[in-house]
């Protein structure tokens, strides 16, 4: 039996919002997500009750799809609270486009808000260790990914000074995006000189404490250009899981990014060469050593090396995580619509000093859990549906 392919750009972003990245006190997260749902929508001249496919998980709600619909005050016709961790909204994503392409929703709206740094002003504890990590008292999540590091280290030399390199990179990215939440100068030697978190990762090595929101706005494509100029038609969506808890996976080096990945470049018809844009979940710099690898920008075991002499930073061959990523623009909690927003924002035009001239296809890649949920998304303009 042939397996069912992805409608290959039948559906399209058409609205991409960001909201009260950094410091929002006072709001709840609810009310962010609300917010910047409401900005997206009115950008393309849509109103909440316009709405009936909504797609939303927020920190502390885990009946959210329901709150956000009651809060809008909107009755959609189908809601997806599916929670993975930060790769949920790109698994929205694939959700929404398929809801579209069998006229399940018209218009579906992905959102997300916490309030995380206003209200904890810490990593909230949502992952706990298992009974058989805990008793090593593991800082969660960060030991995971310290974990993945050493190993990463081990079998393929990769040094901290190359983990300092994306932290220096993504400053560079932040340095040219006015709503990034950190934007003075970053050196590698400061990132060597950092508080050490979980060895060999240092607090420059981990992810921002934020607020902020972000909500995206998709329709049919037929319908995509009356209400955008320059749509992000959706041409993949893939997903993959591997394991729960760091200790239940089989290799520390390898994600399950090389199986969505390589699903989505199937279903969307490109190559990583093709690629022009790539939004990869960074919560730690590891992170992005690892989806480079998996993702097949480089070969496994050649991402340290990849990334130095500022590679994929601005001006370098590769334009990864545009916006600052995780490492030095916003991360309230979850990232992984935010890699969405700013990919649809590059393929849109709209990205000002750091826009990626002439931009075509655009990868946005959700990361969940200890290393354990990879979903990925590849967007396209117009241009690349032929």
């Amino acid at each position: 039996m042939n397996r069912p392919s992805f409608p290959r750009g039948q559906a399209a972003i058409v609205s991409a919002a960001t909201h009260a990245i950094g410091e929002a006190p006072g709001f709840s997260s609810m009310e962010l997500a609300a917010q910047a749902s409401v900005k997206a929508l009115s950008a393309v001249g849509l109103s909440p009750a316009q709405v009936d496919g909504l797609f939303v998980c927020l920190p502390t709600d885990f009946l959210s799809g329901l709150g956000l619909a009651e809060y809008l005050g909107i009755r959609p016709r189908l809601t997806n609270n599916n929670r993975v961790g930060g790769s949920s909204f790109q698994t929205y994503v694939m959700w929404a486009a398929l809801a579209l392409a069998t006229r399940q929703c018209d218009v579906a709206l992905i959102a997300y808000g916490s309030n995380q740094r206003s209200a904890a002003g810490k990593l909230v504890r949502s992952l706990m260790p298992s009974p058989y990590e805990a008793p090593y008292k593991a800082l969660v999540p960060a030991s995971a990914y310290a974990l993945a590091a050493a190993r990463h280290m081990h079998e393929f030399g990769t040094t901290r000074e190359q983990l300092a390199e994306v932290a220096v990179s993504a400053r560079g990215w932040a340095q040219l995006n006015p709503e990034a939440f950190l934007r003075e100068p970053l050196t590698i030697e400061q990132c060597l000189a950092a508080r050490m978190v979980s060895h060999p990762l240092s607090v420059r090595d981990c992810c921002l404490v934020t607020d902020g929101a972000a909500a995206i706005v998709m329709t049919r494509a037929e319908r995509a250009p009356d209400l955008a100029d320059r749509p992000a038609y959706v041409l993949a969506a893939a997903e993959a899981t591997h394991h729960r808890q760091i200790s239940a996976t089989t290799d520390l080096t390898v994600t399950a990014a090389a199986e969505s990945g390589a699903r989505a470049y199937a279903q969307a018809g490109v190559t990583p060469a093709d690629i022009d844009v790539v939004e990869l979940y960074d919560a730690f710099t590891i992170n992005t050593i690892l989806f480079l690898e998996d993702l097949g920008f480089c070969p496994k075991g050649e991402g340290g090396r990849f990334v130095q002499g500022g590679r994929i930073a601005p001006g370098g061959s590769l334009a990864v995580n545009t916006n600052g990523g995780g490492l030095s623009c916003v991360h309230p909690g979850m990232y992984g619509l935010f890699t969405l927003a700013e990919a649809t924002q590059q393929l849109m035009g709209t990205c000002g000093e750091r826009q990626v001239q002439g931009a075509q296809l655009a990868l946005a890649h959700g990361n969940g859990g200890e290393l354990s949920s990879q979903s990925t998304v590849i967007l396209g303009s117009a241009a690349t549906l032929d």
